[in-house]
């Protein structure tokens, strides 16, 4: 037994650990670990670190050096023929020493005939090695299948996932692109009514010297002959003839009576409360007409709403009322549910418009294409041709969707809601308009007349009765 130990032990030093069989053309790194010398050589393969497979040392250089006793072991091992697995040899026991000839299915492991009568085996299930081989082989088949199939799925998850992320990376530069448009449009905007206030102020500056630099002329050619009219009255003082003095005197007085009576001081001054007034406020009213989309005052159409709604004279607000009016039953009209359309329709386009929803507990905003139905029980859904955000009671704020609604959660009670309609850009979004937050966005690619819709919803026993009404546009 000790014999084929040490025959064991003297067989695994002469084994290459990479190829794990008996050395072929032996050669030593500098840590002093041995492999065959096509196996390093394959293992620093093009490209790769010098690294021993053992130690994982790093070399400089791929340098070895020919093992001259490991090639007389290896030599001598293939003449005894000790290599385990290499010709006739079998492997044996390393208790019993013993040729392995089953496989302990509950052990997961080779055994000898003395092991599978031992205690420790006596309950378990035994295979003959080569039937265990076909049913593991059969097993790891299956795996390779699975594994393989799910290598499948995530490299098209990774594909998938790459699309998204350029995606997202190229809406990000568009989004990014539009900002600075944007904002880039908006300065220039700044920039001309900056310059037309500093024109208009040159101008009246400029007014106004011009006015006081003629009088001042007019003042200083006054005086030099109010000096001159001087000079002679002192010379006249001086005159001895009684008779010629007065007569001087008295055609003096006519002259500078005619000539300096109508001299005035110009007081014109520079008009402070036009340039120094409210400018923020006053360029922000004119802007309102200049931004791009301006706020649109938008009105509700009577042929569209509800018979049980109730809409203002000056059509910009809606509520639910409390009885049902005889009103013309149409296509048009919504028949069941409480709502209605803007009179207005769009097929290009930017536009936005402001809703106070106030306190209200039920309410829907967005917009419907004119094709969508309106009779019977809506699906107010975007598949169905609605756009909408809804505040229901027990539900919340709420995006309708399909197959199911998406749940909106605000970190505020908007008392004025944003509708925003980018028609070409296919999108929808809508906004607290008391900070401009952003509450949700719906994508379509629209084709049809977009109309604006509103419900104020039902009364709710009289906690919702009051009414949706259109925020006015505020501008010059």
């Amino acid at each position: 037994m000790a014999s084929s130990q040490q025959h064991e032990n003297w067989t695994e030093d002469i084994n290459c650990p990479v190829c794990l069989d008996v050395f072929t053309d032996p050669v030593s790194l500098e840590c002093g670990h041995n492999f065959c010398r096509s196996c390093i050589t394959g293992c620093w393969g093009q490209g790769q670190r010098n690294l021993c497979p053992e130690c994982r040392q790093e070399f400089p250089d791929r340098k070895f050096k020919v093992n001259r006793l490991i090639v007389s072991l290896a030599e001598k091992a293939r003449k005894l023929n000790l290599n385990p697995g290499e010709g006739g040899s079998k492997f044996h026991c390393e208790e019993h020493q013993e040729e392995l000839k089953l496989f302990c299915d509950t052990d997961k492991k080779l055994i000898c005939l003395i092991c599978r009568d031992a205690r420790k085996h006596r309950e378990h299930r035994f295979l003959p090695i080569k039937e265990a081989v076909e049913i593991y082989k059969d097993e790891l088949k299956s795996a390779l299948e699975s594994l393989s199939e799910k290598k499948s799925m995530f490299l098209e998850t990774e594909l998938k996932q790459i699309k998204v992320f350029s995606e997202v990376r190229e809406q990000s530069s568009s989004l990014q692109t539009h900002i600075v448009s944007e904002f880039s449009k908006m300065r220039q905007i700044l920039s001309e009514k900056e310059q037309r206030f500093l024109r208009d102020l040159r101008k009246e500056e400029e007014r106004i010297l011009d006015t006081m630099e003629k009088n001042l002329q007019k003042i200083q050619e006054t005086l030099y002959s109010i000096e001159e009219e001087l000079s002679k009255l002192q010379k006249q003082t001086e005159q001895g003839d009684g008779v010629k003095f007065l007569k001087e005197v008295a055609r003096h007085k006519r002259r500078t009576g005619e000539d300096y009576c109508e001299l005035l001081l110009a007081e014109d001054t520079l008009s402070v409360g036009r340039f120094k007034g409210p400018v923020q406020y006053t360029v922000w009213r004119e802007l309102i007409g200049a931004i791009e989309p301006a706020p649109a005052n938008v009105t509700l159409d009577p042929c569209t709403a509800n018979p049980w709604l109730i809409l203002s004279e000056d059509r910009t607000s809606v509520r639910d009322g409390d009885l049902w009016q005889p009103l013309p039953a149409t296509s048009e009209r919504f028949d069941t549910w409480p709502c209605v359309l803007g009179s207005e329709g769009f097929i290009s386009g930017r536009y936005y418009w402001e809703v106070d929803v106030g306190t209200k507990t039920w309410w829907g905003l967005g917009v419907a294409r004119e094709s969508a139905e309106r009779q019977g029980r809506m699906d107010a859904t975007p598949e169905a041709g609605y756009w909408m955000m809804w505040l229901a009671p027990e539900r919340g704020y709420v995006a309708r969707s399909c197959p199911v609604d998406t749940l909106l959660t605000l970190s505020a009670d908007p008392r004025k809601v944003g509708v925003f309609l980018d028609y070409e850009g296919g999108q929808v979004s809508f906004y607290n308009a008391g900070n401009m937050s952003h509450l949700h966005t719906f994508s379509h690619h629209f084709t049809e007349v977009i109309f604006p819709i509103f419900s104020p919803g039902l009364t709710d026993d009289g906690k919702n009765s009051a009414p949706l009404t259109i925020c006015e546009v505020k501008g010059h």
